[in-house]
Formats: structure tokens, sequence, C-alpha cells
């Protein structure tokens, strides 16, 4: 849904109303990319939560100069970095990764479905950060390489180099998988 007249908002428009369905629109992608950043489902709950009273508390600024989803995808972007950036997260993880699979379905699993879905995305989350976000921002929301450079604040062909590397990344790891499995035959 294009939401092209948040830029000419005046005080007619309900802005409760266009909250509700900013979040029923974007709401799954902004959990999304704060999970693929942090990681931690209980993270990502909560910067989804910031990221839309942000959103709702400076819908009035909204000027069109990117769309609402880039927008949006920034502010998780920037919350995400103030989350991680912070004492307590860098020296605390509560439960390893793997204890939180075992326990519980995981929301990869649900969501993608399939194994091999599920082990290409392990691959994308073992990746550094800068080059899983060029990724998942390029390929999962479709954002153009100038998109990407301008919520990152790098250059188009800093996009472009993480992007090649994150795609080298992940081709030599299912390549290395696909080895390991035809040894095992």
């Amino acid at each position: 849904m294009a939401f092209d007249y948040l830029k000419h908002m005046t005080g007619g428009v309900d802005k409760h109303a266009l909250f509700d369905e900013l979040m029923m629109t974007y709401g799954r992608d902004v959990w999304n990319y704060a999970y693929f950043m942090t990681k931690r489902r209980e993270l990502a709950e909560d910067i989804a939560q910031d990221v839309f009273v942000k959103a709702y508390e400076h819908l009035d600024s909204f000027r069109g100069g990117s769309s609402v989803k880039s927008w949006l995808l920034s502010i998780a972007r920037n919350t995400a970095l103030d989350y991680l950036k912070t004492a307590w997260m860098r020296k605390v993880q509560l439960f390893p990764s793997r204890f939180l699979q075992a326990s519980q379905r995981s929301a990869e699993s649900e969501w993608f479905g399939s194994e091999e879905k599920n082990r290409i995305w392990s691959l994308v989350l073992e990746l550094p950060r800068k080059q899983r976000e060029v990724l998942i921002l390029f390929a999962h929301y479709r954002m153009s390489m100038k998109e990407i450079a301008e919520m990152l604040g790098i250059s188009e062909g800093t996009v472009k180099s993480r992007l090649h590397r994150a795609r080298q990344a992940i081709g030599g790891s299912l390549a290395d998988n696909a080895e390991e499995r035809s040894e095992r035959s």
C-alpha cells in the first residue's frame, strides 16, 4: 500500500487510524528486520514497539524523501544499533540460541517452512552485521542499492562491495555443506 499522502498530511487525517494502518502494513517487516539485526526474538519485539512509538511521535515530520517502508526500517536500524551499543547488551546474553531453538519452535522455521531455506537463513544470520544488513535489505526487502546507501549513510560502491562479500560467503558455505554431504554419502 502506498502512503504517499503522508508527505502531504494535514490536521484532517486521523493520526490513530493512520498509525494502525502503518502497523498492520509494516509491523512484520519491522520485527523481521529487528530480528535480523539482533538475532534475538524478545529484543526484536521491544525494538519493533519502540519503532512504532517513534514513528507515531514523528508522523507529522515525515517529508516523503524516502518510502514509508524505508523510513520505518531506518528507524528500526537506528533503534537496533542503539540497543546493541548498550553495555548491558554487549556483555549479557541470557540464553544461547541453541537453547532457544531446542525449547521452542523458532520464528524462522515457521516462517520459511522448508529445511533448505532454513539452512540458507541460518548462514545469513552468521554473516557479519554489515554484510547481513545489506543482503537482507536487498534480497528480502527488495530495496535498491541507492535506497540502501541512503539508509545506511554509505556509498553505493560500499553497498555493492558488502553485498558481493555476503553473496560470496553464503555461496562458499553452501558449497562446503554440499561437499560435506556428498563425502558422507
